[in-house]
């Protein structure tokens, strides 16, 4: 993992316009991505965390709760140059512990079909047929909390 990095809550409005700068950078920036589907309503009552480093927010996603008590993550972004370096796995952890604190039993994420190895290797199983989410080949994932 990086050195110097730390995950936390999004606790503030600068820390959401942080993360909501990487989503965009990655989602909208790299893979085109139209930005009004980038944000959505979820944004306001959702758990978000971010990767800070050297005081600089490198990486993010979100923890949405589900009528069903399953944690709902999404938004997993990281910048281009942090990729490989554990960023990801530590946000997904830190999603992970917070849902489970919550009492969530089971997390669900649509993964982008080019990354659903990297969920797989956090425990995360492919559940269904690949489906276009914005226009973009993805795959349901569930894991046990």
């Amino acid at each position: 993992m990086a050195d110097n990095l730390n995950i936390k809550q999004v606790e503030s409005e600068e820390d959401m316009e942080a993360a909501i700068a990487v989503r965009f950078r990655v989602f909208v920036d790299e893979q085109s991505i139209p930005p009004e589907e980038e944000l959505d309503e979820a944004d306001a009552t959702a758990t978000h965390a971010i990767a800070v480093s050297d005081g600089s927010v490198v990486g993010t996603g979100r923890l949405v709760w589900a009528d069903d008590g399953s944690a709902h993550i999404g938004r997993m972004a990281v910048d281009a140059p942090w990729r490989r370096k554990g960023v990801g796995g530590e946000i997904l952890t830190f999603l992970e512990d917070f849902a489970r604190k919550q009492g969530l039993t089971h997390s669900v994420l649509h993964a982008q079909e080019y990354v659903k190895s990297f969920y797989a290797a956090h425990g995360y199983q492919q559940h269904g047929d690949t489906f276009l989410e914005v226009d973009i080949p993805h795959v349901e994932m569930r894991k046990e909390l």
